[in-house]
């Protein structure tokens, strides 16, 4: 039990880690909307900074950015004690808390941007990158996102479609944890989900 807390723990660090190097890289490192083709333009890194959620999504200005950043920070404590009540318990598959644990690191990813970001950066703009400095109060940090993969453009003659790109949102190490832990856990851990 004990090594598998152990492994879930350097497991979630270096989650965080991975995350936190690529966002302060790419914030230090290129100006907003600067674009660095990795596969031709099937994949980019783009850079894009959000206020709200997942996937440049948005919610509700500055109280808005607030609650959603507390209520980050309340799931995030609540999946760190769900994950250590499943693994003190036996039966659980590791399976099932390393799921749990890519989604636990995702959040905290994001929740580090919200927290930290503003106070520890300057601003970035479309021609500056940015520096130690500070744009925002506490809890009011933009995400940095910068992963796009804009596989195709949809022809024009598809109803409601045609000429958006097939996959537009630009995401982060973060976003990707969250999804592939929640797709995993889907897939692979339903039957123990609906024994819970």
């Amino acid at each position: 039990m004990k090594n598998r807390g152990r492994f879930l723990l350097i497991l979630g660090v270096l989650l965080v880690v991975i995350d936190q190097v690529i966002k302060v890289l790419v914030k230090t490192h290129m100006t907003l909307g600067e674009s660095i083709p990795v596969l031709g333009n099937w994949f980019q890194l783009l850079f894009v900074e959000n206020k709200g959620m997942a996937f440049g999504m948005a919610f509700g200005g500055v109280v808005g950015k607030y609650l959603l950043t507390a209520f980050r920070l309340v799931l995030f404590v609540v999946l760190i004690w769900w994950i250590n009540k499943l693994q003190k318990r036996g039966g659980v598959p590791t399976g099932v808390l390393v799921g749990l644990t890519l989604i636990t690191a995702g959040a905290f990813g994001n929740i580090v941007d919200c927290l930290c970001y503003g106070v520890i950066f300057s601003e970035s703009t479309y021609q500056t990158v940015a520096t130690l400095g500070s744009y925002a109060p506490i809890m009011q940090g933009k995400v940095v996102d910068m992963f796009y993969f804009p596989l195709w453009t949809w022809p024009e003659w598809v109803p409601g479609l045609g000429g958006h790109v097939f996959f537009e949102p630009v995401f982060n190490f973060a976003d990707s944890c969250v999804t592939c832990g929640a797709i995993y856990l889907i897939l692979f851990h339903w039957k123990f989900f609906s024994k819970e």
